[in-house]
Order: C-alpha cells, then structure tokens, then sequence
C-alpha cells in the first residue's frame, strides 16, 4: 500500500482508532472521507485539516449504503483506498435467555456493513490503480471474551473473509487485515483509562509504521496482539483465554 497521494474512505471515523488512524494518513498528504453517524464527533476528527471531508453513515443501513455510494458517485469521488473500521462491542450476559438486540445489531454493523460496503464499492476499486481493502477485526477474532460474544464472532467472520477476499481479488485489489488489541479508547465503558490497554496514540504510531512497510504485511499486528494473534501456533490457548476471561 502506498502512503500518500490516496483517496481514502474511513468508516467509524468520529473516534477512537478511526480517528487517530484518518488524521494520520490525512497529515501524510492523503485525500480522507470520514464517516461517522454523528455530525458533532466527525467534525471533532477534521479539526485543524481542512480538506478532510465528512459524510454521516450508518453503515448498519443496506439503504443508507446504497444512497451514500450513490452521493460519493455524483461528487466524483474516486475511491481507491477504503478502510472499514466501524464497528460496535456491546457487552453481553449469555448466562440467561435475553433480548438478542444487541447482538443482532453487532452483526449488521460489524460484518454485513463492511460486506456491503465492499460490495458497492468494488466496481470503483477495480478501476482505481494502487486500489486497497483495509478490514479492521480485532485480537478477539483469534481469542474470544464471553463478555462480548458476538463483538468477538463477527471479527471472527471478518477475518476469514478477510482472506477469502485476498484470494478472490489477488492481483487486482490489495487487501490487508488491521488486528487491534485492546486500545485506549470508549468502544466499552471504562475502557479509554484501562492500564492494561494500549495507549491509542502509541497503536497508531505503530499502526502506522507497519503500513509503510515494503511490501506492506497481509496483517498488521502490533506487538501487543500477537499473543492473541498466534496462541493456538504457541499452545497457549488456555492462557490467554484465562486471561481474557477471568474468574
């Protein structure tokens, strides 16, 4: 992946690990869509950068998709790098019957959104040189936390289409798979002041340093994750399973 001179759409844009990541490759000399379901927080992310550009989405939305591919068309947008890093983690009590909301809606945002918007996206990226799929999963993809079952399923899914994708478009469009550990950031409560998280900035530094490999990783995996990432190659499943699901 190439590192300047991009037109890239983020997704999940308006905080955390979308935003750190937008500004960066917006201060390295990138075209950046951000987007977001919430106009006070996107424009928080394109402070001080003028000519980065936010459009509100709900990427749970089929409809929603479809009209905003739709408006990135009129505006004359070429796409030729797309990033789908929004996603929600709701934690969940499976130790019961319970209302499947919540994991209903995990599912529509975290995996039948990216899928969707590749697929809407796709015919602009075969038509766009230097053209990349970043699928953001998590560390939970490879290790589970019961806490939040069906946050760690969908990554999961993403991950293995993720490289399902790869295969498909080898040749055509570049794709790469950002794996998180647990961050600093507010996906779950208490979780942006947790010591025993990476620092979001210290992640994006590193995040970012990966990418500008040569070539650049299928994955990108800070060092934070690989225990996670490489438990079952390292036969410490058991461990780190306790580890994330303690008591």
């Amino acid at each position: 992946m190439k590192m300047t001179g991009n037109t890239i759409l983020l997704t999940g844009g308006s905080n955390g690990i979308g935003r750190a990541l937008a500004q960066r490759f917006y201060d390295l000399g990138n075209d950046v869509i951000v987007t977001g379901r919430r106009h006070d927080a996107l424009d928080e992310t394109l402070v001080g950068r003028e000519r980065m550009r936010a459009v509100l989405l709900d990427i749970d939305d089929q409809e929603a998709i479809r009209d905003f591919v739709r408006h990135l068309a009129s505006t004359g947008s070429k796409i030729n790098v797309l990033i789908n890093n929004a996603g929600i983690m709701p934690l969940e009590d499976m130790s019961g019957p319970r209302d499947l909301a919540d994991a209903k809606a995990v599912i529509e945002t975290n995996l039948l959104g990216p899928i969707r918007l590749i697929d809407k996206l796709l015919p602009q990226l075969l038509s766009q040189l230097d053209s990349v799929i970043v699928n953001v999963t998590s560390g939970l993809a490879f290790q589970p936390t019961s806490r939040a079952p069906t946050y760690s399923a969908t990554k999961a899914a993403l991950h293995s289409y993720t490289v399902s994708l790869r295969i498909a478009l080898k040749g055509k469009v570049e794709v790469i798979e950002l794996v998180p550990p647990g961050v600093q950031t507010d996906l779950t409560p208490g979780q942006a002041s947790n010591p025993n998280y990476q620092p979001l900035d210290e992640f994006a530094d590193e995040v970012m340093r990966l990418f500008a490999q040569v070539p650049t990783p299928a994955e990108i995996l800070v060092e934070r994750v690989k225990p996670l990432r490489f438990a079952e190659r390292d036969g410490t499943v058991e461990q780190v399973l306790a580890m994330l699901n303690p008591g």
